[in-house]
Parts: C-alpha cells; sequence; structure tokens
C-alpha cells in the first residue's frame, strides 16, 4: 500500500495527516480553516486520495502558518508514499471548467521543485481565509513533494470558482501522474534510473 502518515509540529503548528494513494477520496479534515477544510475534502475525493489532516495552528495570529504547513506537510506525504517512484505515470495534466472558470494543471513527479502559478484571484478573502495563501499552500507542496507544479487561470472572475477549480484540477492532475502504468509497473520513468 503506498501511504504515509506525517507529524509536523513547530512552534505554529500541530499538524497530523495521513494519506493514501490508492484510496476512494474518503477524508476527515480539520484544520480550523473552513474554506481550507472544504478545498482539502475536495482535493481527496476529485484525486480519489484517503487523506486525514488535523491541524492546530497559530489562527490568532492569521492563516499563513497553517496552510502553509498543512501544504508542506501533504507535500512530504506524497514523497514518502511514493517512495523511490518505480511504475508511475510521472505525468499528469488537466482541464478543467468550473462554472465561469477555466482552470490547467500540469504535474512531473521529477524529483525536483518547482512552481509556476499563474493566478489572478479577484478578491484578497474568501470567508476569512485570505486568497494570497493558495500560492503558499502549493508552494509548500511542490517544495516537499519534489515534483514540478503548473497552475494556470485560462479564464475566471469568482475568486471561490478559480480556488476550487484549482485544487480539483491539481488533485486530477496528480491522481494522474501516481498511478501506476501497468506497461512500466517495476521501472522508475526517466533514463536517469532515479527520481
Amino acid at each position: 500500500m503506498r501511504e504515509s502518515k506525517i507529524e509536523r509540529r513547530t512552534a505554529e503548528t500541530d499538524i497530523s495527516l495521513t494519506l493514501e494513494l490508492d484510496g476512494s477520496g474518503k477524508s476527515r479534515i480539520d484544520t480550523g480553516i473552513g474554506f481550507l477544510d472544504h478545498m482539502l475534502t475536495l482535493f481527496a475525493s476529485h484525486g480519489r486520495f484517503d487523506l486525514d489532516v488535523f491541524c492546530r495552528g497559530d489562527l490568532y495570529v492569521d492563516c499563513h502558518h497553517t496552510t502553509e504547513d498543512i501544504g508542506i506537510a501533504l507535500g512530504r506525504a506524497f514523497r514518502e508514499a511514493l517512495g523511490d517512484k518505480r511504475g508511475i505515470r510521472r505525468y499528469g495534466d488537466t482541464l478543467l471548467p468550473m462554472d465561469e472558470a477555466l482552470i490547467l494543471t500540469a504535474v512531473d513527479f521529477s524529483g525536483r521543485s518547482c512552481l509556476v502559478y499563474d493566478m489572478s484571484i479577484p478578491t484578497e478573502k474568501v470567508g476569512e481565509f485570505d486568497t494570497e495563501l493558495v500560492e503558499e499552500f502549493w508552494a509548500g507542496f511542490v517544495r516537499q513533494a519534489e515534483c514540478a507544479l503548473h497552475i494556470r487561470q485560462l479564464a475566471g472572475r469568482n475568486s471561490h470558482h478559480i480556488i476550487e477549480g484549482a485544487f480539483k484540477s491539481a488533485a486530477r492532475s496528480l491522481r494522474t501522474a501516481v498511478s501506476i502504468d501497468e506497461m512500466y509497473k517495476g521501472e522508475i520513468p526517466s533514463t536517469k534510473g532515479v527520481l
């Protein structure tokens, strides 16, 4: 089973996270941030990942530490669950419409961390959530997952739809990239022999 359990404790956050890559989309999410809970629930469902996230963070300061640290923990969980990445498809991409929003994501589990983030979210907040933290979440994720992730907004005016589209699209791209390719089962998907 390709799964991982992460415990991350800092002066700012206390996170417990479990991930099963070959799941059914079940999740139990409690970050203390309602909007982030909703995005992670969508992420698990659309990626068919089983995901439990429990976090207690310094929300009396703001949502930044909690959001970034959960991205870090989730990226680390992906890296650990993938092991040497033997047999994975490695690449995945999704073009996802979310009402008026249109989001393109593409991922490569190359072993190199790179986030290309091209989003223009029109409002500073969705509820109590600072929309600038979407980029922080994904930056933390790619640093630990050691993948290249492109997130591009092609259309959209509604902040909620844009962000929701990005989480759903990324989940589907990740699902494809981490799935086992039967043609290459047992092989490292790189001419270098390592990722």
